[in-house]
């Protein structure tokens, strides 16, 4: 071979092991990134340890500190919420209205904690696991479902306000577990989507798993809308007056206070009312409230009384949507199943 050929042969082989290099050296980077992402669900998703679920009332331990507390909610804190801040109506964070009240029926689901049930949990149903949760919240938006809060829902219904492009649906997640801060968040914040907090001011310490001030501030700040089940998800249909008050108006009087939110919507603890208790409810200046009925939220549904789809452990992507579609017309009574 002449020392051309052999020159040119040496500089070819030269770039195709620089090219096998750079390849490798990409291939490499994108594995890291991977694991890197892969990291971030697992650590956001074994946050709270939880070991019971229903009725109000949670067991478990935790050790971490204030400080890994603080410094979780800052790195989930977003860039910019949907939900009206201090002051601004929800007109304001939708943009103008387009006059005519909408007309879709919503559906509305419920969840509980996010984070598998632990051996001996009393109603292991009422825990999703965050794999289970981050695939139904996949499905939902390959369905073409948005989600929306309650407040955004009634401004639609009542002044035709502008929803977010999709189908709307409404995620609501019951007594303020700590799971739904470290596993839920992450996963909707991904999406860009929005959910309401019904939470309880007493019963679930962030000893017991519950979610500490600063936590209930980062959902407030990344477009969550809270409500309340009251001061401690007591049954309220056998209170007295008194008694019903401080659980129906002096909770919604301090969250207000604490959170700076309009807290709007009342959540029965447990799906239990009855008239006394609807009209403490709107006594107390909530808009509405949700219950555990299955079924569709209307705009000509009582808005003291909106239908909800209890989520369980175990129930697939596919099944989820199977559900949604289901209940829309049905009229069947609450289930028996421990509620919220």
């Amino acid at each position: 071979m002449d020392p051309d050929s052999l020159q040119r042969r040496r500089i070819d082989r030269a770039r195709e092991r620089r090219r096998r290099v750079a390849r490798r050296r990409l291939a490499a980077v994108a594995a890291l990134a991977a694991v890197a992402i892969i990291a971030v669900v697992v650590v956001a998703s074994s946050g709270g340890s939880t070991t019971s679920a229903g009725g109000g009332a949670a067991v478990a331990s935790s050790n971490r500190t204030s400080g890994h507390r603080h410094a979780h909610a800052a790195r989930h804190k977003p860039a910019a919420a949907t939900y009206p801040k201090r002051g601004e109506s929800t007109a304001s964070v939708l943009g103008p209205g387009t006059g005519k009240p909408g007309t879709a029926s919503v559906p509305i689901l419920m969840y509980h904690v996010i984070n598998a049930p632990p051996p001996g949990a009393p109603f292991p149903g009422l825990y999703v696991e965050p794999q289970e949760f981050a695939a139904q919240m996949q499905a939902l938006k390959s369905a073409g479902w948005h989600p929306v809060t309650l407040d955004q829902l009634l401004a639609y219904w009542k002044h035709g306000a502008r929803l977010p492009r999709g189908k709307p649906i409404v995620l609501t997640f019951d007594n303020g577990y700590h799971s739904q801060y470290t596993a839920a968040l992450p996963v909707l914040k991904h999406l860009g989507w929005v959910a309401d907090e019904n939470i309880q001011l007493s019963g679930l310490p962030p000893s017991q798993g519950g979610l500490t001030n600063g936590e209930v501030r980062g959902l407030v700040a990344a477009g969550w809308e809270l409500d309340t089940q009251g001061i401690s998800h007591a049954d309220l249909i056998t209170l007295d007056p008194s008694e019903l008050h401080y659980q129906v108006a002096t909770a919604r009087a301090i969250l207000k206070r604490r959170y700076g939110a309009p807290v709007n919507w009342f959540c029965y603890p447990s799906g239990h009312y009855n008239a006394t208790v609807i009209d403490a409810v709107k006594s107390a200046g909530f808009v509405g409230s949700t219950t555990v009925v299955p079924g569709w939220a209307a705009p000509s549904s009582d808005p003291y009384t909106l239908p909800r789809l209890r989520v369980l452990g175990g129930t697939s992507p596919s099944d989820l949507l199977s559900e949604i579609s289901s209940i829309r017309n049905d009229a069947a009574p609450p289930p028996s199943y421990p509620s919220s």
